[in-house]
């Protein structure tokens, strides 16, 4: 199959996904998303994930997440073309086609259309006028990772995070969300299992709530797709969104070339 067909398949499928998730509506809105890809391209995408070698250090919250000797708990690895251009030939076919899948209008627009309650209270009844700019990572989570509970910056409109484990053996890493009650005081409300081919989406709002409890030594890793679509609606943010991808190409560039401590 070629690329582009290969990208419009994964794109069907997710779409279809997306239409028949359930939609939760406590502790916030939400999505429970499952069989997200194509059951050969999970299988696929399992069989090509990169080495460790390939990430790099998450920024923003996740920056903070380093052990005592300084190595990253968390890691990313963006598939844009610009990125997924530097892997493997092997790696780059199938990453290069859900990449393209998950930046595409179809995608987004599924999305819009299952979290417009949100979209709608945050942005009002134009929000579908508001402009997103989508950005696919591949993260991977190692042993003693954590997230503590947060709603998510202002700058998102949208997370989604797909679920890509081997098996169910990790089931209980999965994100939490909570409800606030008063102060710094939270209920946990429910939490997402850490299942294959799986995941959640809501649209950022100031109630959405949720995070991560410290990985134990069981986890090799917990690797997942971030797709976040940030707000791109005002001169400011395009060039922010702009500016944030281009830093992250020279700063993947840079690594790549400039001999490792």
């Amino acid at each position: 199959m070629r690329r582009a067909d290969l990208a419009d398949f994964i794109t069907a499928h997710a779409v279809e996904a997306i239409a028949r998730a359930s939609a939760p509506t406590e502790p916030f809105r939400h999505l429970r998303l499952a069989n997200v890809f194509p059951l050969e391209v999970y299988e696929a995408m399992r069989a090509a994930m990169p080495d460790a070698a390939a990430y790099r250090p998450m920024s923003g919250r996740a920056r903070e997440a380093r052990r005592a000797d300084g190595s990253p708990t968390r890691t990313k690895l963006h598939l844009l073309p610009e990125v997924v251009r530097r892997m493997p030939r092997e790696q780059r076919e199938i990453w290069s086609a859900v990449g393209r899948a998950m930046c595409s209008a179809t995608v987004r627009d599924a999305f819009i259309e299952r979290l417009a309650p949100g979209l709608e209270t945050r942005f009002g009844q134009g929000y579908r006028s508001v402009d997103f700019y989508p950005i696919p990572i591949l993260t991977r989570d190692v042993r003693d990772y954590s997230i503590g509970i947060h709603p998510d910056t202002r700058h998102k409109a949208m997370t989604i995070q797909l679920y890509l484990p081997r098996d169910e053996s990790i089931s209980h890493v999965g994100t939490r969300f909570h409800r606030r009650l008063q102060g710094k005081q939270y209920e946990t409300v429910c939490q997402v299992p850490f299942m294959p081919n799986s995941g959640y989406a809501f649209a950022v709002g100031t109630d959405t709530y949720h995070s991560l409890d410290r990985l134990g030594p069981e986890v090799t890793t917990r690797d997942s797709i971030l797709l976040t679509y940030f707000v791109d609606d005002t001169v400011w943010y395009k060039i922010s969104n702009r500016t944030k991808r281009f830093g992250n190409l020279l700063a993947g560039e840079a690594r790549r070339v400039l001999p490792r401590r």
